[in-house]
This record gives C-alpha cells, structure tokens and sequence, in this order.
C-alpha cells in the first residue's frame, strides 16, 4: 500500500493527510514502472501479482482529522476484504480540479476511480473518458433517493455510484428579522420584496448572493430560474431555454433586489462560502442555498439561538438544489474490475452511514440511519423532496461561464437583462451546435 501526499487546497482549507509508508520487497524495474503508472496497476498479467486502485477524492470532510480518519478506515477495511487489491488514494483540492482532471483523461492517464457531479459527468462521457457501471449500481437501484441514481445517468447509462447527497435550503439570522421588525421570515418572492424596506431601513440587506464568475450557478441564479419555472437547456438539450420568460423573470427579481441595495455590492467578487461574508457576519438577513456546513459555521458567530432554517424558495414553484457526488471509473483504467470492486464497497450502508456523518452530507441511501438528532439535520433533510441535482449536459461548464459573465453586466448596469441573456443564449447555442 502506497499512499501519495495531497496537494494542498488554497484559501479556506487546506487538503492534507498524514503519509503512511510501508516496508515493501524489492521489484524489478519492469514491475516499478507498472507499478507507477497512471491508471492503476491492472487486473491484467499473473493472478498473483496484487492489483491496484488509484483513487482521487476531494475534501468532501471538510474537518481535515475527521477526513484521515474516515478514509484511512475507508482503505483499511476495502484492502482486508480485498485482499488481492491495494488501494492508492490520492487526497485532490477542489482548486483547478475541472483542468487537471481533463488533462489526465485527455492523456488517457488519471486515477481508475474518483469523484464527480451530475454537472460534470457527460462531457466525458461524450469524450468517451468514462465506463459505464450500470453493472455495480443497477441490482441496488431501488435502495437510492430518487434523484441519486438519475442525476449520474447519461442516456440511459449510469455513470457514477452514489456516496453521498448535497441538499440546499434557506437560512435566516433570526436577529437581522426582528430588529427589522419582521416576524415571519420571508418564503417566497413576493415576502421577500416586501421585506427590503425594512430590512434597508434597519440598516441590513436581504439576500445573501455570490455572482462571482468562478461561483457555481447552481447555487445562486439556477435555482431561482427553476422557481420561475424555467430551465437552462431545452429537452433535447441541443438548445439553451434560459432566455425565455420564466429566465427574464428570474433575472428581473435579481435586478431589482440589486438596484434597492437588497443584496451586497461585495456578491460581484463573492463565491459560494459564508465564512467572512456579509451574510456570515450578520449583516444580511437571508440566505437562499445554504447547506448543513454553513449552519454549523453562523452558529458559533451569531449564536445557535439565532440560526432558522426554513424551505426553499418558492417563485411559481418551490425548488431547491442539491445533487449527488459519485464515483465513477475511468475508461482507460487497466483495473476496471478491481475499481468497481471498489464502488460496489463505498456503495454499501457501513461507508455510506459514516462518511454522512464525518462530512455533514446525506446519504444517498433510502435505508440510510439518521446520523443527527439536531433539529437543524432534520429541516435540511425535509429539504430534499423539493432539491433539483442540476441539467447534465457535455456543455453545462461552459454555458455557465457565458451566462455568469452576463449577470454581472446586468448588476453592474451594462445590459438589460433580456439582452443579456440573449447574449449568453447565442453563445450558448453556438457552442451547442458545434457539438452536434
């Protein structure tokens, strides 16, 4: 067993653990060189010869002791019920994952296994960089939320194994609300317009947001385009939507709330962490896609006493986000047996239950064991009936950055917005039909 030194995960955290060497026989040069190559060592070759499997995984545990421990016991227990496998895991930070992980499939390199997102998963697919695994996840299907299993299918193939479940909700300082004189915290479009006056009046803004281009739009203008009752693609996905009605209504609302100071002038340089922000600092009355983490973090600076977790947001309808993280195989690997040996293990209640527990997110198990009597768990959880995992598509990353840049041009007033999100759209559309 070799473990391989994290890269550290700039800013906020940083992705570290422990090495951990062992003593091993002398190898040839033939069997070193298998040995560190890309992809694992193989299951090909003498059915003595113990095979590898390389795993790159991301800081899902954000509390670094608690991360160590879970995978080293996550490694510790796959390899003695594997005796023939070692694991190589790769501690990975989230900074430049899409680059480095698209030129490792580019070079036909990379680890066997790792971690991904519905929003990431069909582009490689369509590059034919990843090996289906309806072989390992389809027997257990029915043992999955609802979205789990469908947000890492591509085509009617399934990509990925769950191992876990994000959901997203609404966060309110309850402080900001009553020196606002404001009561019932505001739960659709209509409460919330009606309470920036107040909140301006009393010194607060209203909505906490992040239009930083490097902030994922699932987290700050998706959703309110899915409570319009919009979408990014159109159902064949061969098209963007997000320029039509219910896309014009979503961004009118943002454009308002900006115009009466309702949201931060900061968002134009935020990005999804409460930590150090307005809202983090109590000077903002409601978040909108807050996740279990981020009530854990505003407690200790506004007092638990204060932190009031509601549902998400309804515009014409009532949605939220929140997707599955799967493992899914690379295509060049040489040791796809072994590898989904692997996902059908990290698919199982034991894993499941403790890395829910370690890391604060849900799992994607219907038959999961609560892991929280905290009443907070309880209302993100009531959550997931209403979470959206995104709209996979090869061009989701890409038709993001076009429409963040022109969100921006709208809060900074150089666009209209129907103009804007033609903008985007035509972009949008460009990129999509090249892809045909």
């Amino acid at each position: 067993m070799q473990f391989l030194r994290p890269t550290p995960r700039p800013g906020l955290r940083r992705s570290r653990r422990s090495a951990v060497h062992r003593i091993a026989a002398p190898l040839t040069a033939l069997v070193l060189a298998a040995a560190l190559s890309s992809c694992g060592g193989g299951d090909s070759g003498s059915s003595t010869a113990k095979k590898s499997v390389t795993l790159w995984m991301y800081p899902v545990i954000a509390d670094q002791a608690a991360s160590n421990a879970y995978w080293q016991q996550v490694e510790k227990d796959f390899e003695a019920a594997n005796s023939g496998i070692d694991l190589k895991l790769e501690m990975q930070p989230w900074a430049n994952r899409e680059e480095k992980v698209s030129a490792a499939f580019a070079g036909k390199k990379g680890p066997d296994v790792l971690l991904m997102i519905p929003d990431q998963i069909p582009q490689y697919v369509a590059n034919g960089s990843l090996e289906p695994v309806d072989d390992v996840v389809g027997p257990e299907k029915d043992k999955f939320l609802p979205a789990a299993v469908p947000g890492l299918t591509v085509d009617g193939k399934v990509y990925g194994a769950p191992i876990y479940h994000t959901v997203t909700t609404t966060m309110y300082n309850k402080t900001v609300l009553t020196k606002a004189g404001i009561s019932k915290p505001p739960e659709t479009w209509d409460e919330i317009k009606a309470a920036a006056p107040k909140l301006k009046a009393a010194g607060f803004s209203t909505l906490d947001y992040s239009a930083s281009p490097e902030a994922s739009l699932n987290l700050n203008f998706y959703p309110l385009l899915w409570q319009a009752g919009g979408k990014v693609f159109a159902d064949d996905g061969k098209s963007v939507a997000f320029n039509q009605a219910p896309g014009l209504a979503a961004l009118t609302f943002l454009k308002s709330l900006w115009d009466e100071g309702a949201i931060p002038k900061s968002a134009l340089t935020a990005g999804n962490v409460v930590a150090d922000s307005p809202f983090g600092k109590g000077q903002v009355a409601m978040a909108m896609t807050s996740v279990p983490a981020d009530a854990a973090t505003v407690a200790k600076t506004w007092g638990a006493a204060n932190v009031e977790i509601g549902s998400p947001l309804t515009g014409e309808k009532q949605v939220g986000f929140g997707l599955p993280g799967g493992l899914v195989v690379n295509a060049a690997s040489e040791s796809t047996d072994s590898a989904k040996k692997f996902l059908s293990f990290m698919m199982q209640p034991a894993q499941l239950d403790a890395l829910s527990k370690a890391s604060g997110f849900y799992s994607p198990r219907n038959d999961a064991k609560p892991q929280s009597t905290d009443p907070n768990a309880a209302k993100f959880a009531d959550a997931l009936q209403y979470a959206v995992p995104g709209e996979p598509n090869a061009a989701a990353r890409q038709v993001m950055s076009y429409l963040s840049t022109e969100i921006q041009a709208v809060l900074t007033g150089k666009k209209q917005p129907q103009q804007a999100l033609d903008d985007a759209a035509k972009q949008a559309n460009d990129l999509l039909s090249r892809q045909r």
